[in-house]
């Protein structure tokens, strides 16, 4: 049997070893899910919204374990893993009050007396999950998809698999159904048998645009919908008249949550030159004085990066950078010592083709631009492959709007970094995949819009 090792990444000591799902397995888990689903899509949303409220309860009350969980296998800092579970409960929360108001029957004007569309579960939904953020990238799909009606076979990432496991465990005992969490410790290479499964009826993954691209193959040569959240290189552009405290402030936590480790995070910062040299000044102090450590400790901000050779990669990432021409303000790499552990990082005179500047560098590492007006931003923005959301900061609103009309991105948040919310739909453009979470249309994803026309 294959298996995988997990291993703490703040000191390098192995947690668990795990075994990959047999076959049989991998049919029993099919079986369980597709028998729940049925079962559960003829419950009523208020008895699914019941569920979710106790979810979200249990989530509030009881999700220290998990919170710890999440710490323990991917250094996420304790505070940032606990606001974790918070929001998940709130997504939770969010659908059990909302999905029935937005999964109604709606009447259409047509040629036959009464017209409706209806939306109907689609069935079973293979979730293909990252080890960033375990928790909520989980429940962000799932709470959703439940209150659709739909059952979830969850496939995380395997360095992540004890908070997997107490995640469903959590869910279970909050008297979530069994077979409508089945979390399924699949082999990467067992995922394509499993999406052309006919119990399955369509998937979702967050990840990097190589999965995406995988996943997306698989399910179009079995015609099988798919939803795609992954990479990004989120554009910050700083205006004159911006508030300069409030963006840097904004820049520190956009550029560090989660270590730096976050799809949404801004990574390039375009400023312009009458405030450039400010906000450089403010923002590498800013950097340089981040506690960085263990993030079992409430007052660390930066962890360790979630495994060594994520480490290895965005150390590869910066020296090829630099030695393009790039120069390094602060930072620049790894720390010596146990875990995997890298320096928060300013990076600027970015050469064009270089990996700060055309691929996503995963970690607490930014590079800024100086340039002569935001407008001239816009360009270098959209050249990025990614384009999954933006940040612009400026009094005008009025200017805000017309560089937010010219940014190819799935979202841009004016004076705030960007983030998700369960009110909002979240998704990208380009590279950074199709298709939306949350919000209202996040939950008509994984729907049958049904026509009902009677005469």
């Amino acid at each position: 049997m294959s298996t995988y090792t997990t291993h703490n990444p703040a000191t390098g000591a192995a947690l668990r070893t795990w075994t990959y799902w047999t076959a049989d397995q991998i049919e029993a888990g099919l079986v369980a899910a597709s028998a729940a689903q049925a079962a559960w899509r003829v419950r009523s949303m208020a008895e699914r919204a019941t569920v979710l409220t106790r979810l979200a309860d249990a989530l509030e009350t009881d999700g220290d374990a998990l919170a710890a969980e999440m710490t323990r296998e991917m250094g996420k800092p304790i505070a940032e893993s606990r606001a974790e579970v918070r929001k998940c409960a709130w997504v939770c929360r969010h659908y059990a009050e909302h999905a029935a108001r937005i999964l109604e029957p709606v009447p259409v004007a047509a040629a036959a007396p009464v017209n409706e569309l209806h939306f109907t579960p689609l069935g079973v939904i293979l979730s293909i999950m990252p080890w960033n953020f375990p928790a909520w990238q989980v429940l962000r799909f799932a709470a959703p998809a439940w209150m659709a009606g739909n059952a979830v076979v969850m496939k995380h990432a395997p360095s992540t698999f004890g908070t997997a496991a107490e995640l469903a465990r959590l869910c279970a005992a909050a008297g979530l159904p069994d077979g409508l969490l089945v979390d399924a410790r699949l082999d990467v290479a067992d995922v394509p048998t499993v999406i052309a499964d006919r119990r399955i009826a369509a998937v979702t993954v967050t990840g990097s645009d190589r999965a995406g691209k995988a996943v997306a193959a698989a399910a179009g040569a079995n015609l099988k919908k798919c939803v795609l959240e992954l990479g990004g290189s989120d554009p910050f552009i700083v205006c004159a008249d911006a508030d300069l405290d409030a963006a840097v402030d904004a820049a520190i936590v956009s550029r560090t949550l989660n270590s730096g480790q976050s799809c949404i995070a801004a990574k390039r910062f375009f400023v312009e030159a009458n405030v450039y040299e400010a906000f450089l000044a403010r923002f590498t102090e800013r950097m340089q004085a981040l506690p960085v450590g263990d993030p079992t400790q409430d007052d660390v901000k930066v962890g360790p990066l979630a495994r060594p050779d994520l480490r290895d990669l965005l150390a590869a990432q910066v020296q090829a950078t630099v030695a393009a021409g790039a120069r390094v303000v602060c930072g620049g790499n790894p720390l010596d010592g146990p875990g995997s552990f890298f320096a928060p990082t300013v990076l600027v005179d970015i050469p064009d083709g270089s990996p700060a500047a055309d691929e996503e560098l995963f970690g607490p590492v930014a590079a800024v631009w100086k340039v002569a007006r935001a407008e001239d931003a816009i360009d270098l923005a959209n050249a990025s492959r990614f384009g999954l959301s933006a940040s612009v900061w400026t009094a005008d609103h009025h200017r805000a709007r017309a560089l937010a009309a010219r940014l190819e991105t799935g979202g841009v948040f004016v004076n705030q970094f960007s983030y998700s919310d369960p009110r909002l739909p979240f998704g990208g453009v380009k590279d950074s995949g199709y298709g939306r979470e949350l919000g209202d249309f996040g939950i008509r994803e994984f729907v049958n819009v049904k026509t009902l026309s009677i005469r």
